[in-house]
This record gives structure tokens, sequence and C-alpha cells, in this order.
């Protein structure tokens, strides 16, 4: 069967446009076509590449393929490298730099990756590289923003210009680098909301702790939405990400335990339903990372006693397969 006819099924189940049984035995259907040909010299056969030329082509084509390998290595080595030199020059210095050698640093290198950023996306050239750079860029641009404006202004500040130019790029480029970036400033924005904001200064630690759950929760919903219009896998992934962070800070929230089990199960559910439709392992994988730590963890703090947490692994346990028994039914009835 034709490696194009398998990648082309493959992302029409993962769009949701075809079921996998669906894709299955369309490739069936391709496969039995082929070998009656071969069968059957008289009939038309499928339309294959010419033989000639292919020879030609894959003689010509590792030397461009390392050069480029090679110009992405450089990139990402140049774009670490400039990171590295920032973090080890505020590092070491912060307390002798004044206000302005701060400035002057963060801004310029931010100045340096988004601008090389954009250039290579004009270029229409490099386009991991140029999303790459940019993450890496609108994370110097936050903390240059921060420095320039200093105290709970501050972070306020440098949340909302790194997440303005995080957007940006995400709106004008389609690789995952920008959408990990977004979660990273989306995670910290909570947490800076949360303590800088909505926390007053006499708020208890499990208080700010609720807070942070639900802001982690409106984190996950924006990024299951934008698995709709952008990479799906690593949006939904870190939309399941999102909901693990969310479990975690209900567990510090007093008397939250059952709001942990809640979300902890709701993302993995959902997660694993995506995977069952796409076979994308990286949701199977999110979804039981979750599972395997939020049930354990909530279960002990409700319980306080070990053979209790094994009652509700067992009982979780049945569920599970409980479920996978009657969708196999289910698929195999149909």
């Amino acid at each position: 069967m034709s490696s194009r006819l398998d990648d082309e099924l493959s992302r029409l189940v993962s769009a949701g446009v075809l079921r996998q049984y669906q894709a299955d035995s369309i490739r069936d259907a391709a496969d039995a076509e082929i070998d009656a040909a071969l069968a059957d010299p008289g009939r038309p056969r499928p339309h294959q590449e010419p033989a000639e030329p292919e020879p030609a082509r894959s003689k010509r084509s590792p030397a461009p393929a390392r050069t480029s390998a090679l110009v992405e290595v450089l990139g990402y080595v140049g774009g670490a490298l400039l990171l590295g030199a920032v973090a080890l020059l505020t590092l070491a210095n912060w307390g002798e730099m004044g206000r302005a050698a701060r400035i002057t640093t963060g801004t310029a290198a931010a100045v340096v990756l988004l601008g090389a950023a954009v250039v290579l996306a004009l270029l229409r050239r490099r386009e991991q590289l140029s999303s790459a750079l940019a993450a890496l860029g609108c994370c110097v641009a936050g903390f240059a923003t921060y420095v320039a404006i200093e105290g709970e202004t501050g972070r306020v500040a440098g949340v909302v210009i790194a997440l303005a130019l995080a957007a940006g790029g995400v709106w004008w480029l389609t690789q995952p680098s920008l959408l990990v970036a977004t979660f990273g400033i989306l995670a910290v924005g909570v947490l800076v909301i949360t303590a800088d904001v909505l926390t007053p200064d006499t708020g208890s630690a499990p208080n700010s702790a609720g807070i942070a759950g639900t802001g982690f929760i409106i984190v996950a919903f924006v990024f299951a939405m934008l698995g709709l219009v952008r990479d799906q896998v690593t949006s939904w992934s870190l939309a399941g990400a999102a909901m693990f962070s969310s479990s975690i800070c209900w567990l510090v929230q007093e008397r939250g335990e059952i709001m942990a089990l809640a979300v902890g199960t709701a993302g993995p559910a959902a997660l694993l339903v995506a995977y069952g439709r796409t076979r994308r392992s990286a949701y199977a994988v999110v979804g039981c990372a979750i599972l395997l730590v939020i049930w354990p963890t909530a279960l002990y703090q409700l319980t306080d006693n070990l053979a209790g947490v094994a009652i509700g692994l067992v009982v979780a346990s049945a569920v599970l397969l409980l479920a996978v028994l009657m969708l196999s039914r289910r698929r195999s009835n149909a």
C-alpha cells in the first residue's frame, strides 16, 4: 500500500473524519487491489511513481538533507548559547548590575531571539527552528518586562507581554514549541495572579491553592480549544498536564481531596477516550501518569491508611477493566 495513502488515512483518523476501523477497511481494500493487480498483469495497476527517476532522486537527496539538519542544529545551539549567556550573566552579577544593565541585557536577548524567529518565518524557512526561537524569545521578553517594572506590577506585566507574544506566535506559526511556551507562561500567570492579585496578604496557603487549582482548570480548557485549530496531540497533552497541575493544587487545599480526585480523573478519562479514537500514544502516557500519581496520593490523604489506598486502587482498576471490556464488545459488534 502507498505510504502516501497511509499518511492521509492517519491524518483523517486524527482529525476525526474517519473512524479507525474505516481506515483499516480502506487499507485492506487497497492491499487487495494491489495483490489482484500483481496476480493479473493485464489489469491496470494502481498509480505508482516512475521507476527511473527514483535512483537519481535518492542520489541527490542526502546532501541537502545533511545541510538542512546542520543548519537546524546550529540554530538551536545558537539560541541555547544566547539564553545560557543571559542566565549566567544575570545570576553571577545580579546584585552588581544596575537596573539599566538588567533591562538592556534582557531586552537585547529578547530582540535577537524574536528577530531571528521573525526573519526565518518571513523567509518561510526552518519553521520548527523559528517556532523554537520565538518560544524562547517570548519568555525572555516577559523576564525583561518584569525587570523593567519590578514588583507585583512587573510580574503581572511580564506575564501579559510574554503571553501576548506567544499568542501571536501560535496564531502565525504552526509548530508545537510555542504551545509548550504558552503553557509555561500560563502556568506562571496562574501562580502570579493567585499570589499577587486574587489572594489577599492575609490569605492562607490552602485558600491560594484552591484558587490556583481553578486557574489550571481554565488553562486546560484553553488548550482543549487550541487543539481544535493547532497541533492536537500537543495541545490536548498540555491540557492533561494542566489538569494534573490543578489536581496537585487541590491536594494542598484544605479538604480538597475529593476535588483532586474528580479533576485527576476527568482529565485522564478525556485523554484515554482521545487515545481510543486516534491511537496517539501521548494521550495514553499522560493520562495513565496522572492517574498513577493523583489516585494513590488523594486516597492516602482521605483515609490516612495504606489499606484504604489499596482498596481504592482495586476499585479504580475494576472500573477501568470493565470499561475496556464494554468498549471491546461494542467494537466487535460494530
